[in-house]
């Protein structure tokens, strides 16, 4: 439903969310992007908010926002803005030296009200808001030194045969952006510290075993073209890109949950998918009720251990 004053009302649920200057272009096309406008990016998120608000529901956010497109400024956004909505629930959340206010979507509604503020990609804490010092993912980002898909391929493989050898179970996800994350769901009665070691640990495994192609260097310089195992992101008030949310890159690639057989595709990308086919991929459930298993460490630390000797 469109208003004369270039506004668009969209329902979702009980609420109709305006949407303002649906027309503007937030990502411009090129030669091989096609142009997106922020009507496109709401149409998006209406459609996969079903398969998106599972994982972000209950979780503190930090909001990557672009109001004047990609070519324009980038704003990190933590605390929730006064103007925005008393309906959208908020959670205050301890920080050095402080409080944050973090923004949470627990339903289709405020998913489209972020959207009409420009954010495109939506940044989760990896615990909840009532137990924010208690993850219950623990999240492997395979980072690769450029875009060389097919090293962050061969990585995926090695650590999938390690958390198997751990007898964990494990999820993983193009991100959007060059490489792939791979998400292990936790009983959430660890500590961030715990979990940080566990999968610290976990890296260095992998790495040690195959020094000419993985690293957990954190300094660029360091990593001499190998594919870094980034694990920085298991910490207090950390965040990881949330499943189906859109990335600021041209074409408007989403971070897409895949099955493990999909690793073996020779067309997957980290942006294989985009806005205009990530909900097809959506509606075949790759994850299917796997991160309901939340598992305890204890066991696959003691297995770790004896594999490390």
């Amino acid at each position: 439903m469109s208003g004369g004053d270039g506004t668009r009302g969209v329902r979702a649920g009980r609420r109709t969310v305006t949407v303002h200057r649906p027309d503007k272009v937030l990502f411009p096309g090129g030669a091989h992007a096609k142009e997106y406008t922020k009507g496109d990016l709401v149409d998006y998120h209406r459609a996969v908010a079903p398969f998106m608000l599972p994982h972000l529901r209950g979780r503190p956010l930090m909001l990557e926002r672009h109001p004047d497109g990609l070519d324009g400024p980038r704003f990190m956004q933590k605390n929730t803005p006064e103007h925005y909505p008393e309906w959208i629930r908020r959670v205050e959340l301890a920080k050095e030296g402080g409080t944050v206010c973090h923004t949470v979507c627990d339903d289709t509604a405020t998913l489209l009200y972020l959207v009409d503020q420009a954010s495109i990609a939506l940044h989760r804490w990896l615990s909840r808001a009532d137990s924010a010092d208690h993850p219950d993912r623990l999240v492997f980002d395979l980072d690769p030194a450029g875009d060389d898909f097919e090293a962050v391929r061969e990585a995926a493989r090695l650590l999938g045969e390690l958390l198997d050898e751990l007898e964990l179970p494990s999820a993983l996800m193009t991100t959007g952006s060059r490489g792939l994350h791979a998400i292990v769901p936790l009983n959430g009665r660890h500590d961030f510290d715990e979990v940080r070691a566990f999968a610290h640990d976990v890296a260095e495994t992998l790495a040690g075993a195959h020094p000419d192609r993985l690293t957990t260097a954190a300094r660029k310089k360091d990593r001499g073209g190998r594919l870094y195992l980034d694990v920085q992101r298991n910490a207090y008030a950390q965040t990881a890109v949330a499943p189906f949310t859109v990335r600021p890159r041209p074409g408007a690639p989403v971070a897409t949950p895949i099955t493990w057989d999909q690793l073996d595709d020779p067309e997957l990308h980290a942006r294989g998918w985009t806005i205009a086919d990530a909900v097809e991929q959506a509606r075949t459930n790759p994850w299917s009720g796997l991160l309901s298993r939340g598992r305890a460490l204890g066991p696959a630390r003691r297995r770790l251990n004896a594999l490390r000797g």
